[in-house]
């Protein structure tokens, strides 16, 4: 295998480009947005998986260069009492620490770097089908133009076409929720820059963040159903503020007053989820990251977990002999991890978590295959253990 297809530009398709580089293989990237910064409205936050993945790419400057650190989290409750404050992640080494940015920025800072390196990013190029061959793969574009290679990534996140001629019965479901976000200069809530605040309302969870140079970041995740892609495209700051506030007024917390001072940098979506045991591979393409398994917001690992993807693919793809078995190798050791949390999440967004299992047992959150990943992601070691 030489020549690798990446569908998609995000945080998916780039890291994975730059792993596959890495590890020895040609990785061309093609993205259907005109340019790199396609989703700039929505923020993230990275957590220390990530960063550990970012890490082992060489990609810890390139991101660090962007957004700002967070080293703990203080919970508050409906009457804005501090129930909690301790330390996030593995905050003690600065490579690692929680990091939140916007994720336009973050998929501008990864194409950089992966145009620094001399990967192939082709703009503008929006998938129409997959021709899947016994000993190559055809990805032909809506504008004419065709590629082949020897595998196809497809890492086209949430709304995948590749996932569509893959698993066309994976769709996206609604996960219970629907979630706000905006930005604001013009208030300054109490707590440092680099602490995250989460709020637990009487029915909102909200949580902010406010920058070094002094802008809050923040998000609200509200019970209701889903809203129509016209209600999204047609509705206004002024619609969502007015939909949030009066939920936000019933406690005696500071949510309201960052709201009220958010002006139209307020953005609303629905949280979103894909099915567990949807298939992730046919012949020679496969589904990454959110293309295979995008989950509801609620843990915040959604962009970690697809860094994570894109190390332990290419060492997969790099350590074990035969594509076939390497892919198999991959999902093994993936599949069991991030649909925990797609599970996870989607209970801690319809209010149905519960700290144990059906048995009885802890079940808390911590994640299948926490104590392997560090040797997983590490460069230097053979994904085979």
């Amino acid at each position: 295998m030489t020549r690798i297809l990446v569908i998609g530009g995000g945080i998916a398709g780039t890291a994975s480009a730059l792993a596959l580089h890495k590890a020895g293989f040609e990785a061309v990237v093609y993205e259907a947005h005109p340019d790199a910064a396609e989703d700039i409205g929505a923020f993230l936050t990275l957590a220390s998986n990530g960063m550990r993945a970012l890490g082992q790419l060489g990609a810890t400057d390139a991101v660090t260069a962007i957004g700002f650190p967070l080293t703990a989290l203080r919970l508050l409750d409906e009457s804005g009492k501090e129930a909690a404050h301790a330390p996030m992640g593995e905050a003690d080494d600065p490579r690692l620490r929680f990091r939140c940015l916007r994720r336009g920025e973050l998929n501008t800072a990864l194409q950089a770097e992966a145009a620094r390196r001399g990967i192939a990013v082709r703009h503008g190029a929006r998938l129409a089908r997959i021709e899947n061959g016994p000993d190559a793969v055809t990805a032909h574009f809506a504008d004419g133009s065709a590629a082949t290679g020897d595998l196809l990534l497809g890492a086209d996140g949430l709304n995948s076409a590749v996932r569509e001629a893959i698993a066309p019965d994976g769709r996206p479901g609604h996960a219970g929720q629907r979630v706000f976000y905006g930005y604001t200069r013009d208030v300054a809530p109490s707590g440092a820059s680099d602490c995250i605040t989460m709020v637990r309302g009487s029915s909102v969870a909200f949580g902010f963040a406010t920058s070094p140079e002094g802008e809050t970041y923040w998000f609200a995740r509200v019970a209701d159903g889903p809203l129509t892609a016209r209600e999204i495209a047609e509705g206004t700051a002024a619609d969502w503020r007015d939909r949030l506030l009066p939920l936000l007024r019933a406690d005696a917390t500071p949510c309201a007053g960052i709201v009220e001072a958010t002006g139209d940098r307020l953005m609303v979506t629905d949280a979103t989820e894909l099915p567990l045991g949807m298939p992730w591979r046919s012949g020679r393409a496969l589904l990454i990251g959110d293309a295979a398994h995008a989950a509801s917001p609620a843990t915040g690992q959604g962009a970690s977990m697809a860094l994570e993807d894109a190390v332990i693919l290419a060492k997969c793809l790099r350590d074990v002999p035969g594509t076939d078995t390497a892919l198999a190798h991959y999902e093994s050791l993936r599949r069991e991890r991030v649909e925990h949390n797609i599970a996870t999440s989607g209970a801690l967004s319809r209010g149905t978590y519960a700290p144990s299992d059906s048995a009885g047992r802890p079940a808390g959150k911590t994640r299948p295959g926490e104590d392997a990943l560090a040797g997983q992601l590490d460069w230097e070691s053979d994904i085979r253990g």
